[in-house]
């Protein structure tokens, strides 16, 4: 098939664009570098199947227009976003026109070419979690920052397009995601931040009092899931979670992977109003509907990231 991967250079939307080359697919990147990195898509460039890397911005509609006039598109992942909860705390602005308006604009154009939409959103527009069942798909949300609320319209509206035009379109809620790519520094995830500083045999900060838990997911767990909702019509017109389905709290997960107390500190946190206190995932939906499962354990996928992070020069 020919796809067009919004946020292709980013995290999960480089290995999303591993998972669909394996697959055998022809793949159109689209990324305006706000947070992705055009190191990450690297090695596909020779691919035959990696047709193009565009830099530019899904608010650009008339390279929007371009791009799908020009190719004809079977699918459309779109992972595009911005996706830092503070940043939406202080510049709600972009985030909106980014996550709320940019889908609007990737809407209309799949509208128009009969493309299947997979929407990335977030687990982060829920509510907390109260049992150990987790959060299925009708648990209660509760957009507590900018970003929740842009992804939570954004969500709306593609599951409008299926129920007025019969567009084939999927809302997934992958949970928190790690693993090699995710950045190390202030935009990274909690894990690549902690495994970093252990490595370079830094102190690790936690925001608040560190029992605030979340589910973990393996990037490669999550981009098979991703794909898998864009080749399965049984999701459409659904929204799908995807997690470990088993969470844990910020100060166990610094001491599972620096292994030492001391090294371990509190600091103010900086959006309490924003934050989730549990986080935990249930995908027996995902499991129904796509047949899908977590491969990797926490443990592993820890392993796995601090072997990458090593092996790099981000240290």
């Amino acid at each position: 098939m020919n796809i067009l991967l919004t946020g292709g250079a980013g995290f999960i939307g480089r290995w999303v664009a591993k998972q669909l080359l394996a697959d055998g697919h022809s793949v159109w990147a689209l990324d305006d570098l706000s947070n992705g990195r055009e190191q990450n898509i690297a090695e596909f460039r020779e691919h035959p199947g990696f047709k193009a890397f565009i830099k530019g911005s899904i608010l650009d509609e008339s390279l929007m227009e371009s791009l799908f006039h020009t190719h004809s598109f079977d699918i459309c992942y779109h992972l595009g976003a911005s996706i830092n909860v503070q940043d939406s705390i202080d510049d709600p602005r972009t985030t909106f026109n980014n996550d709320t308006i940019g889908t609007f604009y990737i809407m209309e154009q799949c509208r128009k070419h009969n493309v299947k939409v997979v929407f990335m959103s977030t687990c982060m527009v829920y509510d907390r979690c109260i049992d150990e069942e987790g959060i299925t798909e009708k648990h209660p949300i509760k957009p507590a920052s900018p970003y929740a609320g842009a992804k939570i319209a954004a969500e709306n509206m593609v599951l409008s397009y299926y129920f007025a035009y019969g567009l084939p379109t999927v809302v997934i809620r992958p949970f928190n995601t790690y693993g090699p790519f995710q950045k190390t520094g202030g935009e990274g995830g909690v894990v690549a931040i902690f495994v970093k500083n252990k490595i370079a045999g830094k102190d690790v900060n936690i925001y608040g009092e560190g029992t605030q838990t979340r589910d973990l997911l393996y990037v490669e767990d999550c981009a098979r899931f991703v794909v898998e909702a864009g080749y399965s019509d049984k999701v459409n017109g659904h929204i799908v979670n995807a997690g470990l389905g088993r969470d844990i709290s910020i100060n166990e997960l610094a001491l599972l992977i620096v292994g030492d107390s001391s090294r371990i500190h509190h600091v103010e946190h900086i959006h309490p109003q924003s934050e989730i206190q549990k986080l935990l995932c249930n995908y027996a939906k995902a499991n129904e509907l796509l047949g899908w499962k977590p491969l990797v354990s926490l443990e592993e996928g820890i392993k796995r990231t601090e072997q990458w992070i090593t092996s790099t020069d981000l240290i």
